[in-house]
């Protein structure tokens, strides 16, 4: 985890250079911004965590998510990613499943991201950081309390032009999130780098300016 934080912090400490350059590498037209309205599906592990036989395993959530895009170059972007998602936390065994609670993750993700532009499609790749806050907690089963954690962000799409200003958009990314979940009782329990890890999988429409 260590060193995928460091990877992403070395790619976005190239943004100031990016910035410099902008005057000398500018795209052929003057629209330097996407934006996008994508629904979403954050989907975590089967298994997030072996808890003594048993698999506690957070549930899949769909929602939707705006993200910005800024152009430095013809080729070279940032995009921040905003949304927030609501999730089950089960605890499951061979002899069933129940409810521990239920809890909303807040990852505002900032990717550095190369096109491709390929005539109508422009498929592109990134990586960046991630920052997730977890809050508005409800228990049921037990009283959870989880921590706010940094991570690792990758991601893979493509715009599809419908004209000039509109276009579709289809994008995976793979958020390398863990955190540490305390269970409050008489004597509090720690559950360490429990996985969070979703991929995330969205489609959407777009607009540049």
């Amino acid at each position: 985890m260590k060193r995928n934080m460091f990877t992403a912090l070395l790619l976005l400490s190239s943004f100031a250079v990016l910035a410099q350059q902008k005057t000398n590498t500018t795209s052929t037209d003057n629209q330097k911004w996407k934006v996008r309205l994508r629904a979403i599906a954050a989907v975590p592990p089967s298994s997030s965590y072996d808890l003594s036989g048993a698999d506690i395993k957070i549930s899949t959530s769909v929602v939707p998510e705006l993200d910005f895009t800024y152009f430095f170059t013809k080729n070279l972007a940032a995009e921040l990613i905003l949304g927030t998602t609501h999730h089950q936390v089960k605890l499951k065994s061979s002899e069933g499943s129940s409810k521990l609670g239920k809890v909303w993750l807040l990852p505002p993700t900032l990717n550095l991201q190369y096109h491709f532009p390929a005539g109508a499609i422009t498929p592109y790749v990134g990586a960046g950081i991630n920052y997730t806050i977890f809050y508005g907690e409800k228990d049921q089963a037990l009283k959870l309390d989880y921590k706010n954690k940094a991570g690792f962000s990758t991601q893979v799409g493509f715009d599809y032009k419908l004209n000039e200003k509109w276009f579709l958009n289809l994008d995976v990314k793979k958020i390398f999130l863990q955190t540490d979940v305390t269970i409050k009782g008489a004597t509090n329990t720690v559950l360490k780098d429990v996985d969070v890890n979703p991929f995330i999988f969205g489609l959407g429409i777009g607009t540049r300016f």
